[in-house]
């Protein structure tokens, strides 16, 4: 019988962090959204199935093996963390949140398969840009149930190294990772202020 490894509390305690961040935003409603931070080459931290993402504590985070299976009782988005951290050793921490703007505006623009921002200051929050002169495309992805075959869908499209970090299921909510998870945070953040910017430009314009 295999033994459940103990996740390392500085790791528990920064995936509860960002679990604070976003449920003081609204921005994983119910038990809503998932969260995962690489432990070292060949394992991952990542929140359990249907759990508080305000108040998580150490039996809401399992370690998983990247090379290994899902085991019950985690996120079926939990392929979507691992194909990540697989595809890019340089990925540290993969954040995933339910907003109203990623929600909506992923429906609206499903068709063109990606979102673009021109022009927002706010772009220089993504690593490796370094001035609003520039375009941020956005992928957006159909979501599916079978979230093994979407991982492998999304990477193929990705690539090793997007040069946006971060991606849109559509009616379903933004996926951001980093480096680390500080990094993971501020690439979420500032991807989220451009999607609400971007919803509350389409309201005006109406």
């Amino acid at each position: 019988m295999k033994v459940e490894l103990a996740v390392p509390a500085a790791v528990v305690e920064s995936i509860a962090a960002i679990g604070r961040f976003a449920s003081a935003r609204g921005w994983v409603p119910a038990t809503s959204g998932n969260f995962s931070c690489r432990i070292d080459a060949g394992s991952v931290a990542v929140t359990r199935s249907g759990v508080d993402k305000g108040n998580l504590g150490p039996a809401d985070v399992a370690v998983l093996e990247l090379d290994g299976t899902v085991p019950a009782g985690m996120s079926a988005e939990t392929p979507l963390h691992l194909a990540r951290y697989r595809a890019d050793a340089a990925v540290g921490a993969v954040v995933h949140v339910h907003t109203v703007a990623g929600t909506v505006l992923s429906r609206l623009h499903a068709s063109d398969g990606a979102l673009t921002f021109s022009g927002f200051e706010m772009h220089k929050a993504l690593r490796g840009i370094t001035t609003h002169e520039s375009d941020v495309v956005l992928p957006i992805f159909a979501n599916a149930q079978d979230t093994g075959a979407l991982a492998a869908e999304v990477e193929a499209r990705l690539g090793p190294r997007p040069v946006v970090p971060g991606y849109l299921l559509a009616g379903h909510g933004l996926y951001a990772w980093g480096a680390t998870m500080d990094e993971a945070r501020r690439h979420l953040e500032g991807i989220e202020f451009l999607l609400q910017c971007a919803l509350e430009e389409r309201r005006l314009h109406r």
